[in-house]
């Protein structure tokens, strides 16, 4: 593994999707240290912890946790990108719907919650955690129910870790992003006629994160972020709730 040695550093939880390589290559691109956490190694990151697969989510958090404070051997980092994430369709009627929610449970629930807890212990003071919410869980989603149920969680916990006494560095912020579509090559590849003018580029994201974590335009922390594009312009608007 690559010596945690420059002075701005950066974890990505999910650092092998789509979203999570953008990111892993912007950071590179200002000469950041990149760590990736994600189930196959991200060879462009300056380090990567490789999750192994399990039922447990203790066993899986505490392999993470330990993985990290290995890497980091007492150092800090500025922020913790969590992008991991996915999508299952159906009703609680649907024959898949416990498969689902299982799915959605590990892709969205238990990363949020490993990088919640891994920034209470490695962000420094000021830092920023974000996580990956989404705008369609602000209300029902009777037809991806163990989605919809899966991002609202992410939403509450949030919200939770902007309350006093959730664990967070001092100053530091968590915010969850709540966009629509992302423009990923497997959402081209799975909706090839839609309307890609009103999906968000990845580069938007990546660039807002680094802005945020920089301390440009960040939003208070506990903040529900919604993504919204429209013809090709991209808007960054609190949530109403």
């Amino acid at each position: 593994m690559a010596a945690v040695t420059e002075a701005q550093r950066v974890l990505v939880y999910g650092g092998r999707g789509a979203l999570g390589t953008k990111c892993v290559e912007y950071f590179k691109s200002k000469s950041w240290w990149v760590a990736s956490i994600d189930i196959t190694e991200n060879e462009a990151a300056s380090a990567n912890i490789v999750v192994k697969m399990s039922d447990s989510f203790t066993e899986q958090s505490d392999q993470i946790t330990t993985g990290i404070e290995q890497l980091l051997g007492g150092q800090k980092v500025d922020a913790i990108l969590c992008v991991a994430g996915g999508w299952a369709g159906g009703s609680a009627k649907a024959k898949s719907f416990y498969k689902s929610c299982d799915q959605m449970w590990k892709q969205s629930v238990w990363t949020s919650a490993i990088s919640s807890h891994l920034a209470t212990k490695h962000l420094k003071e000021g830092g920023l955690l974000t996580l990956s919410g989404a705008k369609a869980a602000l209300s029902a989603t009777p037809g991806m129910m163990a989605y919809g149920m899966a991002k609202a969680t992410v939403h509450q916990l949030c919200q939770s870790l902007g309350g006093e006494k959730s664990g967070l560095p001092t100053n530091s912020a968590a915010v969850a992003i709540l966009p629509v579509t992302l423009d990923t090559p497997a959402n081209r590849a799975s909706m090839p006629d839609a309307d890609f003018s009103s999906w968000t580029p990845l580069e938007f994201i990546a660039e807002t994160f680094f802005n945020w974590t920089t301390g440009k335009d960040r939003p208070k922390s506990g903040s529900l972020i919604e993504v919204i594009t429209n013809k090709g312009k991209t808007d960054l608007i609190p949530a109403n709730l």
